[in-house]
């Protein structure tokens, strides 16, 4: 397999297809009672430049991601940083999606950024977010486009 020079090794770059219409993609990403399905629980969130919101990942109210909503383009591209406070140790991440009609579908592209692939254990966080991102969080994603 021959390495992508656009992709770069500190993000994780995956990439959907999805047989719905951009429009149903986008409302996957920024509905809360959808988000909550799939990703997590958001408290304040507004696909609105500027909204600063949380994830909560269970009844503990120490357990949250404190994120900014960085871009909002409405069926084209949904960004926000992502901060995981109560983490040992914390790094600040962004979080990119971006949505393009695709014949009858669409192709959605996930990049994390803010990864600093020199530091060891930083590099194994990287991986371990690929994976799960790959193995739960998208495949989660999907059943809430298709339902």
């Amino acid at each position: 397999m021959i390495a992508d020079p656009q992709l770069n090794p500190a993000a994780v770059e995956l990439g959907s297809f999805f047989p719905q219409p951009p429009e149903v993609v986008w409302r996957a990403l920024t509905e809360p009672d959808l988000l909550e399905r799939w990703l997590l629980r958001p408290t304040g969130f507004a696909a609105s430049v500027g909204t600063r919101f949380r994830f909560t990942a269970s009844e503990a109210s120490n357990d949250e991601i404190v994120c900014e909503v960085l871009a909002a383009r409405p069926g084209e591209q949904l960004t926000y940083s992502w901060l995981h406070p109560q983490a040992e140790q914390p790094a600040r991440w962004i979080v990119d999606w971006t949505i393009r009609a695709q014949g009858r579908g669409t192709r959605l592209l996930l990049t994390q950024t803010g990864f600093d692939i020199e530091d060891r254990r930083q590099k194994m966080i990287r991986n371990a977010t690929e994976r799960s991102w790959k193995r739960l969080v998208l495949p989660r994603l999907g059943a809430v486009i298709h339902h």
